[in-house]
Protein backbone atom coordinates (compact mmCIF):
# COMPACT_ATOMS: atom_id res chain seq x y z
CA UNK A 1 0.00 0.00 0.00
CA UNK A 2 1.33 3.57 -0.85
CA UNK A 3 1.40 5.95 2.13
CA UNK A 4 -0.22 9.01 1.35
CA UNK A 5 1.12 12.25 3.00
CA UNK A 6 -1.68 14.46 5.24
CA UNK A 7 -0.76 18.20 6.43
CA UNK A 8 -2.83 18.15 9.77
CA UNK A 9 -2.67 21.88 10.40
CA UNK A 10 -4.59 23.31 13.45
CA UNK A 11 -5.39 26.58 14.93
CA UNK A 12 -5.62 27.20 18.44
CA UNK A 13 -9.60 25.66 19.15
CA UNK A 14 -9.63 23.95 22.54
CA UNK A 15 -10.45 20.43 19.86
CA UNK A 16 -6.50 20.61 19.58
CA UNK A 17 -5.70 19.20 22.87
CA UNK A 18 -7.51 16.14 20.85
CA UNK A 19 -4.69 15.97 18.20
CA UNK A 20 -2.89 13.25 19.48
CA UNK A 21 -5.53 10.93 18.87
CA UNK A 22 -6.58 12.45 15.48
CA UNK A 23 -2.91 11.66 14.54
CA UNK A 24 -3.45 8.17 15.38
CA UNK A 25 -6.68 7.86 14.02
CA UNK A 26 -5.28 9.09 10.66
CA UNK A 27 -2.71 6.88 10.96
CA UNK A 28 -4.61 3.93 11.19
CA UNK A 29 -6.55 5.33 7.87
CA UNK A 30 -3.38 5.20 6.13
CA UNK A 31 -1.77 8.52 6.17
CA UNK A 32 1.63 10.33 7.06
CA UNK A 33 0.67 12.88 9.07
CA UNK A 34 2.58 15.83 9.12
CA UNK A 35 1.71 18.37 12.24
CA UNK A 36 1.49 22.71 11.34
CA UNK A 37 0.08 24.44 13.81
CA UNK A 38 -0.72 28.29 14.16
CA UNK A 39 1.91 30.18 16.65
CA UNK A 40 -0.94 30.11 19.30
CA UNK A 41 -1.75 26.78 18.84
CA UNK A 42 2.40 25.81 19.11
CA UNK A 43 1.90 28.00 22.25
CA UNK A 44 -1.08 25.48 23.67
CA UNK A 45 0.55 22.88 22.91
CA UNK A 46 4.27 23.78 23.76
CA UNK A 47 4.99 20.43 26.22
CA UNK A 48 3.54 18.14 23.82
CA UNK A 49 5.75 19.27 20.47
CA UNK A 50 8.10 16.58 21.11
CA UNK A 51 6.01 14.04 21.67
CA UNK A 52 3.95 14.72 18.67
CA UNK A 53 6.95 15.26 16.45
CA UNK A 54 7.29 11.40 17.64
CA UNK A 55 4.30 10.50 16.81
CA UNK A 56 4.25 11.71 13.50
CA UNK A 57 7.99 11.00 12.43
CA UNK A 58 8.29 14.16 11.48
CA UNK A 59 9.36 18.21 12.66
CA UNK A 60 5.92 19.76 14.26
CA UNK A 61 5.76 23.06 12.14
CA UNK A 62 4.40 27.11 13.08
CA UNK A 63 7.04 28.91 11.61
CA UNK A 64 8.05 30.03 8.00
CA UNK A 65 11.56 28.11 7.18
CA UNK A 66 14.69 30.19 6.09
CA UNK A 67 15.55 31.20 3.11
CA UNK A 68 17.35 27.73 1.31
CA UNK A 69 16.65 25.64 4.04
CA UNK A 70 15.36 22.41 2.91
CA UNK A 71 11.22 21.39 3.00
CA UNK A 72 10.93 19.07 6.58
CA UNK A 73 7.97 17.21 5.39
CA UNK A 74 7.31 15.39 2.42
CA UNK A 75 5.09 16.87 -0.51
CA UNK A 76 1.54 16.59 0.54
CA UNK A 77 -1.25 14.47 -0.96
CA UNK A 78 -4.48 16.46 1.30
CA UNK A 79 -4.12 19.02 3.81
CA UNK A 80 -6.97 19.31 6.43
CA UNK A 81 -7.17 22.38 8.14
CA UNK A 82 -8.75 21.99 11.61
CA UNK A 83 -9.77 23.38 14.33
CA UNK A 84 -9.76 26.82 11.76
CA UNK A 85 -10.37 29.83 13.97
CA UNK A 86 -12.51 32.59 12.50
CA UNK A 87 -9.51 34.54 12.49
CA UNK A 88 -7.31 31.76 10.70
CA UNK A 89 -10.81 31.53 7.83
CA UNK A 90 -10.65 35.11 7.14
CA UNK A 91 -6.63 35.25 6.98
CA UNK A 92 -6.80 32.71 4.65
CA UNK A 93 -9.90 34.11 2.71
CA UNK A 94 -8.28 37.54 2.21
CA UNK A 95 -4.82 36.00 1.63
CA UNK A 96 -3.38 37.53 5.03
CA UNK A 97 -0.34 35.56 4.93
CA UNK A 98 1.16 36.50 8.20
CA UNK A 99 1.56 33.14 10.26
CA UNK A 100 3.48 30.12 7.95
CA UNK A 101 0.01 28.16 8.30
CA UNK A 102 -2.49 30.55 6.47
CA UNK A 103 0.92 31.22 4.09
CA UNK A 104 0.96 27.32 3.17
CA UNK A 105 -2.69 27.38 2.73
CA UNK A 106 -3.07 30.10 0.63
CA UNK A 107 -0.35 29.30 -1.78
CA UNK A 108 -1.97 25.53 -1.56
CA UNK A 109 -4.62 26.86 -3.30
CA UNK A 110 -2.71 28.00 -6.37
CA UNK A 111 -0.95 24.93 -6.55
CA UNK A 112 -3.86 22.74 -6.37
CA UNK A 113 -3.55 20.64 -3.36
CA UNK A 114 -6.58 18.84 -2.11
CA UNK A 115 -7.80 21.24 0.85
CA UNK A 116 -10.44 20.64 3.37
CA UNK A 117 -11.19 22.62 5.99
CA UNK A 118 -13.51 22.57 9.06
CA UNK A 119 -14.15 26.23 11.51
CA UNK A 120 -14.56 25.43 14.89
CA UNK A 121 -16.29 28.89 16.31
CA UNK A 122 -19.22 30.02 18.46
CA UNK A 123 -22.50 31.40 16.99
CA UNK A 124 -21.21 34.82 18.29
CA UNK A 125 -18.13 34.78 15.34
CA UNK A 126 -20.41 33.50 12.73
CA UNK A 127 -22.71 36.36 13.22
CA UNK A 128 -19.96 38.80 11.99
CA UNK A 129 -20.57 39.68 7.71
CA UNK A 130 -16.85 38.40 6.74
CA UNK A 131 -17.51 34.82 8.17
CA UNK A 132 -19.66 33.78 5.47
CA UNK A 133 -18.15 35.92 2.96
CA UNK A 134 -14.52 33.55 3.78
CA UNK A 135 -16.37 30.55 3.75
CA UNK A 136 -17.77 30.95 0.18
CA UNK A 137 -14.11 32.75 -0.96
CA UNK A 138 -12.90 29.33 0.22
CA UNK A 139 -15.64 27.15 -1.40
CA UNK A 140 -15.00 29.03 -4.52
CA UNK A 141 -11.29 28.49 -4.42
CA UNK A 142 -11.96 24.70 -4.47
CA UNK A 143 -11.52 24.17 -0.82
CA UNK A 144 -13.69 22.09 1.04
CA UNK A 145 -15.85 23.90 3.43
CA UNK A 146 -17.13 21.39 6.45
CA UNK A 147 -19.75 23.88 8.09
CA UNK A 148 -23.10 23.58 9.25
CA UNK A 149 -25.34 20.58 8.34
CA UNK A 150 -22.63 17.61 7.81
CA UNK A 151 -19.72 18.95 8.84
CA UNK A 152 -19.23 21.72 11.93
CA UNK A 153 -22.04 22.94 13.75
CA UNK A 154 -21.19 26.18 15.39
CA UNK A 155 -22.38 26.27 19.33
CA UNK A 156 -23.12 28.85 21.73
CA UNK A 157 -20.36 30.54 23.30
CA UNK A 158 -19.09 28.72 26.52
CA UNK A 159 -21.53 25.33 25.63
CA UNK A 160 -19.09 22.41 24.81
CA UNK A 161 -19.88 19.74 22.33
CA UNK A 162 -17.39 16.72 20.35
CA UNK A 163 -15.68 18.59 17.95
CA UNK A 164 -16.20 16.03 14.82
CA UNK A 165 -13.01 14.60 13.94
CA UNK A 166 -14.42 11.84 11.96
CA UNK A 167 -16.57 13.99 9.35
CA UNK A 168 -12.89 15.75 9.11
CA UNK A 169 -10.89 12.75 8.23
CA UNK A 170 -14.16 11.15 6.10
CA UNK A 171 -13.73 13.90 3.83
CA UNK A 172 -10.01 14.48 3.62
CA UNK A 173 -9.10 13.08 -0.07
CA UNK A 174 -12.28 12.60 -1.36
CA UNK A 175 -12.78 14.75 -4.72
CA UNK A 176 -14.49 18.14 -3.88
CA UNK A 177 -17.98 18.09 -5.45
Amino acid sequence: MTTRTLYLLCSAAPPVFEIAGVIEEAQRRGWDVCLGLTPAAAEWLEESLPGLAALTGHPVRSRYKQPGQADVWPVADAVLVAPATMNTVNCWALGITGSWLVGFVAEGIGKGIPMTVMPCVNSAYVRHPQFPLSLETLRTAGVRVLFGAGGFEPNESGEKRPYPWGLALDAVGEPVL
